[in-house]
């Protein structure tokens, strides 16, 4: 299969997010989820995907591995750096600026370069990365739940205790809100910024937060 980069140009990302943004009637088949971890967000994605059906895809950890093949980093170190904020985070907005750091900037640009072929393509369910900021006529889902709900999930899905399960919700909300801030100059966490906020519950479950995401694409997007 084709890498991602063979079929686009060095410049598109810019020509194409450009476009986006004046073109007010240019509605692209993309649904964004932002979520907390332990929401539902990751399987939410998946199961919208299968009952939209095919070429509907979600794109995810494939981002990332795409990122590693293309730069020809260890794979694990690209998913450190991904939607986090300290010290790499901070290096990479270095390298927006022109200054230093170039693998981070490298990195920056390979990934506007894969959400941009991924705009082009459409018909995609884009997991997190801030994608919501880069492209405004998607259908842009935040997730959410509350902590509880959260810190139970991760330890009856991840296999782990109360104690490690309330210390990566908190860690993984840090990182990915400080990495949305430092990177797009945006709150992720306010509702402004999506089209629909879904907390899901007993009351509300995946099957239910699915349901709802699909009705709004179909509508959005004119799906039969």
């Amino acid at each position: 299969m084709k890498r991602l980069f063979e079929i686009i140009n060095k410049n598109f990302e810019g020509t194409l997010l450009r476009h986006i943004y004046k073109n007010t009637n240019y509605k692209l088949p993309i649904i964004t989820i932002s979520r907390e971890k332990g929401s539902g967000g990751k399987p939410i994605a998946y199961l919208a995907a299968k009952k939209l059906k095919n070429p509907w895809r979600v794109y995810h950890k494939d981002i990332v591995e795409e990122i590693a093949q293309e730069t020809t980093l260890d794979s694990e170190l690209v998913e450190q750096l991904d939607e986090r904020q300290s010290s790499a985070v901070k290096e990479l907005l270095h390298t927006v600026f022109g200054k230093q750091f170039l693998s981070m900037n490298a990195y920056y640009k390979h990934l506007l370069h894969i959400l941009a072929t991924i705009g082009t393509r459409g018909n995609a369910i884009i997991i997190g990365r801030g994608a919501n900021f880069l492209f405004p006529n998607a259908l842009k889902v935040r997730i959410v739940s509350k902590l509880e709900d959260r810190i139970h999930a991760l330890m009856k899905y991840e296999h782990i205790s109360a104690k490690e399960a309330q210390k990566q919700t908190k860690e993984s909300d840090k990182e990915r809100n400080e990495f949305v801030a430092s990177l797009f100059q945006h709150d992720q966490q306010k509702a402004e910024h999506y089209d629909v906020v879904i907390r899901t519950s007993s009351d509300v479950n995946i099957d239910t937060a699915t349901n709802i995401i699909v009705d709004l694409a179909k509508d959005r997007f004119n799906i039969k």
